[in-house]
């Protein structure tokens, strides 16, 4: 598979995000070819702000592989990082970063800042952005207008 299979899979994960009213991101860990874990935002039903796709994605991954280590693995997520699920990323010493749409709110791949600018001081990682970008960002904007449209409605 490539990172365009992979994000497609990731995308998988956030419409079953948006299916269950949550923010539309999803998230795949993947070693040597195969996906080892998946995760989709809950911060909704679990009323967690630290719910979001990476970190479940993560924690799973963790599981999988009965080490918080996740060296030599690549995360797909839908939506450019937080600085929380940065830094998950970076202490989980994940290899690579696949990112689809950026968030102008609280991306920190460049969008808001910058938190991978600099060089880690233990561990090196790799990243790629934007791919699928459109589909990423289509999912959100379409999960925005219907909670913007479910607002006007009880507003009536």
């Amino acid at each position: 598979m490539n990172d365009e299979a992979f994000m497609r899979e990731a995308l998988k994960e956030a419409k079953k995000a948006f299916a269950k009213d949550e923010v539309p991101i999803g998230a795949v860990l993947v070693l040597d070819g195969k996906i080892i874990a998946r995760g989709h935002n809950q911060v909704e039903l679990l009323q967690d702000a630290t719910a979001h796709a990476e970190m479940l994605c993560l924690t799973a991954g963790a599981g999988a592989l009965s080490n918080w280590r996740l060296a030599d693995t690549t995360l797909y997520c839908t939506l450019e990082p937080c600085c929380m699920c940065a830094g998950a990323i970076l202490n989980s010493r994940v290899k690579r970063l696949v990112w689809g749409a950026p968030d102008l709110r609280v991306g920190v791949n460049g969008s808001w800042i910058d938190l991978f600018k600099n060089v880690h001081p233990i561990h090196n990682l790799e990243i790629t952005p934007r791919i699928l970008e459109a589909e990423s960002a289509e999912l959100m904007r379409t999960f925005f207008q219907k909670q913007r449209e479910k607002k006007e409605c009880l507003n009536t």
